[in-house]
């Protein structure tokens, strides 16, 4: 029988009992099954009995100190009273006791006991033997939160928690390792933690009570459940969870996808420290789609043109099939688009092959779409911001046009395809190129998905231009992605119905700060 009354756990931290009672009112109303109350949040002393008389599931007493990422603002020797004052007020279920104090404060009555040990600053050397003295502690479960420096400290968190002999929580905090979170799941840990409102602070990287509502469904997790995940910097923005978590159950597979916060020049490292999880395949967004390219043993043919992957499948211990999804997934956005503009025309349908393309950008976005389009006979011209990029690819592809990034604003096309971030969340009053390059009739493909009508396709619709979002390509590529990790198909108009879902909060904020005149917006 588990120990634990529900998966998630959701912390409730306010300074004040009404609006602590206004959290639990409103915990209640989303069916929260279990609570860690953070009693160390509170100003003044705790009126446990009034705080009782709410209570509607079972409930941990925590009061954290400030070492251990709390807000406990008194001695030592008060915080010891106010836990024990928790243990014998008779409406907690569970008390979480820090390692060097659960030893000084005994076991009383029908309460559980977390025995902890937070690290805010690192994960250190002699963890391993910090967890081997904790298991020899009376406690019902023992918890490890600490702060990773690298992807091998997140490794080596996980395989703490894959070898635990007792119910454990272990995991890193921080976004390099929110992955370690959920996978903590699929190694036995009792539950997962959740903040009410993410914005109190409660910890470094917890997830919000929403998102297990909205993107991750984390009681399905376990010892079977093959994780995927995608690898980025800054990774926080992607759409690829929420697309990908709610596909896999529709689908009925057993799998799970995390992001994975991966700094620029450590993606070899990250991928050869998490083979010994292991997961089972990832997406791969800006800027590692060249270093993803590299580590594939298998590369398929757009990998090997474009020399740049968005997806590795895991074949075996250090092996990697590699994919480049966004080189078809480009070219049917820009030909679905054509076709459809044509069919509002009563027009033939322009080949590829007729038009002209300015490719804003040499990464592995624009690497992918340059290949792809010129197999299509496209006439391209490319500028980046890093000129000897530009030129490389150029000569791979036989030596097309390279522009100088200055003067990009000048050139005459019928597509204008922008590969870069600048315009992406929360840089959105950005855009890659000035208003007076855009001419009325040509169309206009920004790549970002984040938000979804950029300030870029926002201006070029209004100057008459045709446009083309990321989301299109986006979802088209992550179809791609899943069928190559599950086998399966997948329904592109519900993953696009979904992903606008989700940036409807971003549009929703951008449209309210246009609106009162000083937003997001305004060039």
């Amino acid at each position: 029988m588990s120990v634990a009354p529900d998966r998630v756990c959701v912390v409730v931290g306010r300074t004040r009992h009404k609006m602590v009672l206004a959290e639990l009112a409103a915990a209640q109303d989303r069916g929260v099954k279990f609570i860690e109350m953070r009693l160390d949040f509170f100003r003044n002393a705790v009126a446990f009995q009034r705080l009782f008389e709410h209570k509607k599931c079972p409930w941990i007493a925590t009061y954290r100190r400030t070492a251990d990422g709390g807000r406990w603002a008194g001695t030592e020797e008060e915080r010891q009273t106010c836990l024990r004052q928790a243990i014998v007020s008779g409406g907690f279920d569970w008390i979480d006791l820090e390692t060097d104090v659960a030893d000084s404060i005994r076991r009383f009555g029908k309460i559980k006991r977390v025995v902890s040990y937070h690290n805010m600053t690192e994960t250190p050397g002699d963890l391993e033997e910090r967890f081997e003295k904790m298991l020899k502690q009376d406690a019902d479960v023992y918890k490890i939160a600490v702060t990773p420096q690298s992807a091998d400290d997140v490794v080596r968190v996980v395989k703490l928690q894959q070898q635990s002999p007792k119910p454990a929580i272990v995991f890193c905090m921080g976004e390099l390792g929110f992955a370690s979170r959920f996978l903590s799941l699929k190694y036995g840990a009792p539950w997962i933690y959740a903040a009410f409102n993410k914005e109190r602070g409660v910890a470094p990287g917890i997830p919000g009570e929403e998102d297990f509502r909205t993107t991750y469904p984390v009681r399905s997790i376990d010892a079977d459940t093959q994780f995927y995940g995608v690898c980025g910097d800054p990774v926080s923005h992607s759409l690829s969870p929420v697309v990908h978590n709610h596909l896999y159950r529709r689908l009925k597979v057993n799998a799970f996808y995390v992001p994975f916060l991966v700094p620029k020049g450590t993606f070899e490292q990250h991928v050869e420290a998490f083979d010994e999880v292991p997961i089972a395949g990832y997406s791969v967004t800006i800027p590692h789609k060249e270093a993803a390219a590299r580590l594939a043993k298998e590369p398929d043919d757009a990998v090997r043109l474009s020399r740049a992957a968005n997806t590795l499948i895991r074949e075996a211990p250090g092996e990697f099939r590699g994919a480049n999804t966004d080189f078809s997934a480009a070219v049917e956005s820009i030909k679905a688009h054509l076709a459809a503009r044509a069919k509002d025309k009563d027009e033939p349908v322009p080949q590829l092959s007729q038009l002209s393309c300015l490719i804003l950008g040499a990464g592995g976005v624009a690497r992918a779409l340059a290949h792809a389009l010129h197999r299509e006979g496209t006439g391209l011209t490319i500028t980046a911001r890093t000129q000897d990029r530009a030129t490389r690819l150029s000569v791979e592809l036989g030596g097309c046009r390279v522009l100088d990034w200055q003067g990009r604003n000048n050139v005459h096309c019928d597509i204008a395809i922008n590969c870069t971030p600048v315009g992406m969340h929360p840089n959105v009053d950005e855009m890659p190129v000035h208003v007076s390059f855009l001419r009325p009739g040509m169309a206009v493909f920004d790549t970002i998905y984040t938000p979804e009508t950029t300030l870029l396709l926002r201006e070029a619709k209004s100057r008459g231009c045709h446009v083309i979002s990321g989301v299109d390509l986006f979802v088209r590529q992550a179809a791609e992605q899943i069928k190559l990790f599950t086998g399966k198909d997948a329904d592109i108009d519900v993953m696009r119905a979904i992903a606008r879902k989700a940036l409807s909060p971003i549009t929703k904020a951008l449209e309210e700060a246009a609106a009162e005149g000083g937003g997001a917006w305004q060039a």
